[in-house]
């Protein structure tokens, strides 16, 4: 074990409170769902051969954007209706292009919801008991969904187009307390591995710091509270300095490594993403961990489910974060309501949700 692991697991063992199974009446059980999907693309030049393009992609992940909305009504309906009926208090929409915003509607595809829709879908579920809070992400491995400004990053055009559009949704969700601004998987890594990226950008230090500081001040002066991926802390250790207190951190584990939920026992790759559970309860960050459904590599590869995930980040999180800073957690099916198949997956994955924190 080495001399950070130490550290941090003694901190840890010192704060840590007995475990608790009984859920909070005020504890967070949220679910993330898609309205958009182009969170995982680029926008390619017109004056390109995109079928050219797309052979360099064989084997990996095509850059191409959906042109037309994925998410069916029909079946959004179905899913956050079964999610209310499991005892879910919490919807968190992905909404990349799937919004109309009014500030800047050419970022909207075929079939993105017109601020009226939203807003009454958002009171059609505030009445099933879903408090619905907005997500947009500003990871660079994230940011299709922001079309051609994408490539206008950390420019006075980029940041007045990202101030514009959290204007927008804070008016359409009517300032809800929480607003998610991604910043997950932002490295070279993420993005240009495995063919998955032709064009990769990636801001460090205080490139960085510049950037996610203008979100946070945004997302604040609209009324509400920042709640981000906390994955820069996996390799930097200044994130736990520095890194306002104001921020409530979604820190995500999903043991794709399959090397469990023990960091004195698991010597896997996700080693660094275990532990910040530690670190970020050791610096004092309220924390919403994240568990999943969705099969990682190393399980595929082993041929094993998913289905034990959330119910050991459940139990971990209540173990290890103190009680006033444990706000709650979120299920990440990464899965599309746009086929019964993905719905079924992501129902899947509340039943599972919903078993773990029963205890």
């Amino acid at each position: 074990m080495n001399r950070r692991t130490f550290i941090s697991l003694a901190g840890a063992a010192a704060l840590a409170p007995a475990a608790r199974a009984a859920t909070k009446p005020d504890e967070i059980r949220s679910v993330l769902l898609h309205l958009g999907h182009n969170m995982w693309c680029d926008w390619i030049p017109p004056d390109i051969d995109a079928a050219a393009l797309a052979k360099q992609f064989e084997g990996g992940q095509s850059p191409m954007p959906d042109t037309v909305l994925r998410c069916k009504d029909a079946l959004w309906r179905e899913t956050t209706d079964y999610i209310a009926s499991k005892g879910m208090n919490m919807v968190v929409v992905d909404l990349g292009e799937g919004l109309v915003y009014p500030s800047h509607p050419e970022l909207a595809i075929e079939g993105s919801w017109s601020p009226d829709k939203l807003r009454a879908e958002i009171k059609r579920l505030n009445a099933l008991g879903l408090e619905v809070i907005p997500k947009l992400n500003f990871s660079t491995t994230h940011n299709g969904w922001l079309k051609h400004y994408r490539r206008l990053l950390s420019t006075e055009t980029y940041y007045k187009v990202c101030e514009d559009v959290i204007r927008d949704v804070a008016e359409i969700f009517g300032t809800p307390r929480l607003f998610h601004i991604g910043y997950d998987e932002e490295t070279a890594r993420h993005q240009g591995g495995s063919k998955r990226c032709l064009y990769v950008q990636v801001r460090k230090g205080e490139f960085w710091w510049h950037d996610f500081f203008h979100i946070v001040r945004t997302v604040e002066k609209n009324g509400m509270r920042p709640w981000c991926w906390s994955d820069f802390g996996w390799d930097n250790r200044e994130y736990f300095t520095r890194c306002p207190k104001s921020v409530l951190q979604c820190t995500w584990y999903y043991d794709e490594s399959y090397g469990g939920f023990d960091p004195k026992t698991n010597k896997t790759s996700d080693h660094k993403r275990l532990l910040e559970f530690w670190d970020l309860e050791k610096a004092g960050f309220d924390q919403t961990p994240c568990g999943t459904n969705w099969v990682g590599w190393k399980r595929r590869q082993e041929g094993v489910g998913a289905d034990d995930v959330i119910g050991k980040l459940v139990k971990m999180g209540r173990e290890v974060i103190a009680p006033e800073r444990l706000k709650g957690f979120m299920m990440a099916p990464w899965a599309s309501c746009d086929t019964p198949e993905n719905v079924a997956f992501i129902r899947r994955g509340v039943n599972l949700f919903a078993a773990a924190l029963k205890g």
